[in-house]
């Protein structure tokens, strides 16, 4: 990779994260309708994520152009727990100083990015010891390389992507066994499915970049990662499409058009983990088209939004989901530039 190229992967996901900022403040700020309390902050906190994927990319990139040191090796994690600290926190107070149905549904999603913004921030600790990926795929052993990861470490990234995600479940279903109090309810725990679900797909790539780094990455997880984020894509793909199947005739059902879009995230996700799966001491000649996988996501997230933006002049209830699926379609272009890099990293060429 040449630096040029360097240049461009790390401005992708920090020009995603400005045109999330501006956009979500231009939404909040155009108007004082309900559905822009929710839009405007909701597509502002996505930028967050796009922050934590600049760390991840920034880590990874300055090992393969051998610019990395002590001092970035630490303050790129940090700044992306930085970054989901102050989602997490900002999503908790919105919802907990809530005086409107719209900004309780807003604090809580919120809150839902933070937990990814963290689980991202860990694959970005994962992977500040990326160097040694190439190295170990080589390899015909074993051994552990010296500069790896101990167990304790590798299994503390692990466990804290499990736990984040294991709260973000807990809360979703907390949410949906209250819907019955208030529509609200509903759709904030809707879109946490979705959520959760991309907490858990981070979960298959901290593995798989930990492990890796470790060399103990085995042929069973070579499937096992891949069909984890797969299946996770696919679950809230499916149930956003049976919320709009299901209640069309509703606001709640606006927010299956959401959820689809947070699938298109976590299939994003995977090119990610199936790039590194199938190169993993592989020759894998298909290695340099995975990254088209976030570019059809990315795709797909805008000509989706481009047709709920024309419903969204007829009814109002799909203003949300319109704005929300272009601030998807960014993280997912973000996460072009990671998986490039990954395929840049890995090359056997």
């Amino acid at each position: 990779m040449n630096y040029g190229i360097s240049i461009l992967f790390r401005a992708i996901p920090l020009a995603m994260a400005l045109f999330c900022f501006g956009y979500g403040a231009f939404i909040y700020g155009y108007g004082d309708a309900g559905n822009r309390v929710v839009a405007g902050p909701v597509v502002f906190s996505l930028g967050m994520i796009c922050i934590a994927l600049f760390c991840t990319a920034a880590t990874i990139i300055r090992q393969i152009i051998h610019t990395y040191n002590e001092t970035t090796k630490y303050i790129l994690p940090i700044v992306g727990y930085l970054a989901a600290l102050i989602t997490v926190i900002s999503g908790i107070c919105i919802f907990s100083n809530a005086t409107s149905p719209s900004a309780f549904v807003a604090g809580h999603v919120i809150t839902g990015v933070g937990f990814i913004t963290a689980c991202v921030a860990t694959a970005a600790t994962s992977s500040t010891r990326f160097s040694l990926i190439p190295e170990n795929s080589k390899a015909t052993g074993n051994e552990v390389p010296q500069g790896a990861f101990s167990v304790g470490q590798r299994r503390a990234m692990i466990i804290l992507a499990i736990v984040i995600s294991i709260i973000a479940w807990v809360w979703a279903f907390v949410l949906l066994g209250n819907s019955h109090s208030h529509p609200a309810y509903f759709v904030a725990g809707h879109v946490m499915v979705g959520l959760a679900c991309i907490c858990t797909s981070l979960i298959a790539l901290v593995a798989t970049i930990a492990r890796q780094v470790r060399n103990d990455y085995s042929e069973k997880e070579r499937n096992k990662w891949p069909k984890l984020v797969l299946l996770m894509g696919s679950i809230s793909f499916v149930w956003g499409l049976f919320v709009i199947l299901a209640d069309s005739g509703s606001a709640n059902g606006t927010t299956g058009y959401i959820m689809l879009g947070l699938g298109l995230v976590c299939y994003s996700i995977s090119s990610k983990v199936i790039l590194l799966a199938k190169i993993w001491r592989r020759e894998f000649k298909l290695a340099n088209r995975i990254p088209m996988i976030p570019v059809l996501t990315a795709l797909t997230c805008l000509f989706l939004a481009a047709f709920v933006f024309e419903l969204a002049t007829v009814h109002a209830d799909y203003f949300i989901p319109a704005r929300v699926l272009v601030g998807l379609g960014a993280i997912c272009f973000t996460l072009f530039s990671i998986v490039s890099i990954l395929e840049s990293g890995t090359s056997s060429k």
